[in-house]
């Protein structure tokens, strides 16, 4: 075991997830023993056009189901952001700066206070859902002669192609300018950490970070090595995404990715995942510094391992995922057997689920465990927040670390028999348990984050023992 990685505090978080307006609204989700996942409304998920239930089918969704997050209307009270800047925004935009306001609320001094130089590192996906709608406004006449030139039209009266014409664009408003400094604002994906920075008046570099579905956690490890290295004296990290949509649920599901009915992590009928929305940030501070100044510890990261098995696009891979959990163990100075919780990826895919056990009984399967290592995911909640899922995940462990209470998995009718549970040995908790402290050492816990294409993240965080609760 190592140790050479300097602590790193949480001194301020915030999370939007489904119905839940606030982080602490979040933890009550977790329990309340009952899912957020429903149908997608119709602003969002067309049915007429996008739904074809129980069927592959080309540009379609076979599910309806989602948990999608409202889209705040009005900035943040105290941001003075001009209506038709704040109109333009992309909705991720609009949710992040709703959470990052909550997350420098708790931590409890004015942002533009920070001392120092800051980053801003925030996940998502490089294609923002306004640069899309923007592109398809801009190709109507492209769309519009596509449509004529379909040989099925020649059957039809010119009324009826004209109707339908017109159906197309009806459907596909007007983008109005492009050109303008807030339609490219409202676009890019750095846009989102450049938002943060810029209206919370924050010396501070904002980078996009896109790793698929580990995307968050990547963002955590950028945030942790500039502040460990010394070019960053605080951070903003975490992950934004809202994939419920039609555009996302008619991807996922030519792929066959998609739960027919809803997700269910570790469960015997998983067939995989439902979409869900959601953002999580986190107010970053070297440990040594954040104690100097006063500020709340409500957790510390310890380490964060990172690898790539680059075998298959959407497959996973358990020799690439225990790298991962390795490299995190080699960064400090206690190992596998001092973890109590496991905050999984959890996708609900019985491949998916298998593998994952699989690799965590590679590492924390050394048979000197006193209890059985608790595991668990918020996507059984949640649905799967893609860019943001790490940030779920780490949003879940902190808060049960807070509760001193082991979270639970819900709609878990019957384990998995593909899971080696008891080569760890490890449980899947189906209610909230007390979590104790061990007597010499803090409540420690660990969230895993995997991304298509191999990409595999481990995080290991461990209580703020001086935490304002």
């Amino acid at each position: 075991m190592g140790g050479g990685g300097e602590p790193v505090a949480i001194v301020g978080f915030g999370g939007r997830f489904a119905d839940s307006p606030d982080a602490d609204g979040f933890w009550r989700t977790m329990l309340s023993g009952r899912d957020r996942i429903g149908p997608l409304p119709a602003e969002s998920f067309d049915r007429t056009l996008y739904h074809a239930p129980g069927a592959l089918a080309r540009g379609r969704s076979y599910t309806d189901l989602g948990a999608p997050v409202p889209v705040p209307e009005a900035p943040p009270a105290g941001l003075r952001i001009p209506p038709h800047r704040y109109a333009a925004m992309d909705a991720a935009q609009r949710l992040a700066l709703d959470v990052a306001t909550e997350m420098f609320a708790r931590h409890g001094r004015p942002p533009h206070s920070l001392k120092g130089v800051g980053t801003v590192a925030v996940g998502s996906n490089l294609g923002l859902s306004r640069e899309r709608r923007l592109h398809t406004g801009l190709c109507l006449d492209d769309l519009e002669a596509d449509v004529r030139s379909l040989a099925v039209l020649g059957r039809l009266e010119p009324a009826e192609v004209e109707a339908l014409t017109k159906l197309v664009r009806d459907r596909f408003a007007d983008p109005g300018p492009v050109d303008l400094p807030t339609t490219f604002d409202g676009s890019v994906a750095s846009g989102i950490a450049a938002l943060i920075g810029n209206e919370h008046r924050l010396d501070a570099v904002p980078v996009a970070v896109e790793a698929a579905c580990a995307s968050s956690l990547a963002a955590l490890d950028v945030a942790v090595g500039r502040l460990r290295s010394g070019a960053a004296d605080y951070a903003v990290a975490g992950g934004v995404e809202l994939p419920c949509n039609a555009r996302d649920m008619a991807l996922c599901s030519a792929l066959g990715l998609l739960s027919h009915s809803r997700i269910t992590p570790f469960d015997a009928a998983a067939d995989g995942f439902t979409p869900g929305d959601g953002c999580a940030l986190f107010l970053l501070k070297r440990l040594a510094d954040a104690r100097r100044d006063g500020d709340p510890v409500f957790g510390v990261l310890r380490a964060v391992g990172a690898s790539n098995d680059v075998k298959s696009l959407i497959a996973p891979d358990a020799d690439g995922q225990a790298r991962a959990v390795r490299q995190a163990f080699a960064q400090v100075d206690f190992g596998p057997d001092d973890v109590d919780y496991l905050e999984a990826h959890g996708t609900g895919t019985r491949l998916g689920d298998r593998v994952e056990v699989a690799a965590v009984a590679q590492v924390y399967g050394t048979g000197r465990r006193g209890a059985a290592l608790h595991i668990g995911s918020a996507k059984s909640f949640l649905g799967h927040t893609f860019a943001a899922a790490g940030a779920a995940g780490l949003l879940r462990t902190l808060q049960a670390m807070r509760q001193a209470t082991l979270p639970p998995s819900v709609n878990l009718s019957e384990l998995s028999p593909d899971l080696a549970l008891d080569a760890v040995p490890a449980r899947v908790a189906t209610e909230a348990l007390p979590w104790p402290a061990g007597p010499d050492r803090p409540r420690r816990a660990a969230v895993s984050a995997f991304g298509t294409g191999g990409i595999n993240y481990h995080l290991l965080i461990e209580e703020g023992t001086d935490a304002t609760r």
